[in-house]
């Protein structure tokens, strides 16, 4: 049985007997396939209800799932010949941030993201998503690469945050940040950024600044992930899930807020329940950002770019 957030438990009985069902169809002795078709239609309208209504702390949940699709696993399905290319050329190889040439059908492109892993060893390897200064300044040095040879970057968000350890501090974790946002603001290609998981503070924002900036429907973008911001704020980790509503990190809040370009739909029981179909979806929205964004002239791009990010926000002058 497929991994159940704890939301979807209703849905556990039923998966359970739809699962004894196939298993005495495919032994052939009884004919299921009425009772498989219509335990099928249960599950999807308890989950059409279950998905209809999630909470901020359901789809932050829905974000971390640990079958969920990573940007490795996207590399492998939208795109062919990937070539990775590694090091900062200055301290080593950060392997929570991955980046390479790939094509997207006849799209030459550069694509960029932090991988997680699945196994313990695999998540000691990639440092749970959590890249070093290292990482950021490989990214900076691909998108630079493509810069010169008029590729489009594709950067795929999916991280905690940036690894907050004294020897990413002492290596220059803010200013390696900060430089990727100066070199971003100003690249002369096209800039795709798309959530895919978890989008937390500057570890997110240190591959965001784009062009166009998506999000999957189940992910969340934040300058603090909920159980930080309810230890700060209620000294616990207790109000998470109030935490979670309160700092409108969803993307149906970003976007209500224009703080996102777009967002992107995932199948029925978010992009780990059908990555088939989540692959297929990604790769049309690349292709059709990709098409729009490299008709405009270096100089549109820039200015406008840097347009959107000015205006974001809101403010009023007080008169004295």
């Amino acid at each position: 049985m497929a991994v159940l957030l704890d939301f979807e438990k209703p849905l556990e009985e039923l998966i359970e007997q739809l699962e004894k069902a196939q298993e005495t169809h495919a032994k052939g002795n009884v004919d299921m396939s009425d009772t498989i078709s219509q335990l099928i239609k249960k599950i999807n309208n308890e989950k059409k209800e279950l998905y209809s209504n999630l909470s901020g702390w359901q789809k932050v949940q829905i974000s971390r799932h640990q079958d969920r699709p990573y940007t490795l696993d996207y590399i492998k399905a939208i795109t062919k010949n990937f070539i990775e290319l590694h090091g900062d050329r200055n301290v080593g190889d950060d392997k929570a941030m991955v980046g390479g040439l790939a094509q997207i059908d006849n799209m030459n492109v550069m694509i960029i993201g932090q991988q997680k892993g699945r196994t313990t060893k695999e998540r000691q390897y990639r440092n749970f998503g959590m890249p070093n200064p290292e990482g950021y300044r490989k990214a900076k040095r691909l998108m630079q690469m493509a810069e010169k040879f008029d590729l489009p970057v594709i950067c795929l968000i999916d991280t905690p945050g940036a690894f907050p350890g004294l020897e990413a501090e002492e290596r220059g974790q803010g200013e390696a940040i900060a430089k990727n946002l100066m070199i971003m603001a100003t690249l002369k290609v096209p800039i795709i950024c798309v959530i895919i998981g978890e989008g937390a503070s500057g570890g997110a924002l240190g591959i965001g600044v784009g062009d166009r900036v998506l999000m999957l429907e189940n992910t969340w973008y934040s300058v603090i992930s909920p159980e930080s911001c309810s230890s700060i704020l209620w000294r616990s980790w207790d109000y998470k899930e109030k935490a979670a509503d309160v700092l409108n990190l969803t993307s149906d809040k970003m976007f209500a807020n224009k703080l996102i370009d777009g967002i992107i739909p995932e199948p029925l029981g978010g992009a780990h329940n059908d990555p088939e179909t989540m692959y297929k979806t990604l790769k049309a929205e690349l292709k059709k950002n990709i098409k729009e964004l490299s008709e405009m002239s270096p100089k549109k791009l820039v200015n406008a770019r840097i347009s959107k990010f000015s205006n974001m926000g809101s403010y009023s002058d007080s008169v004295e």
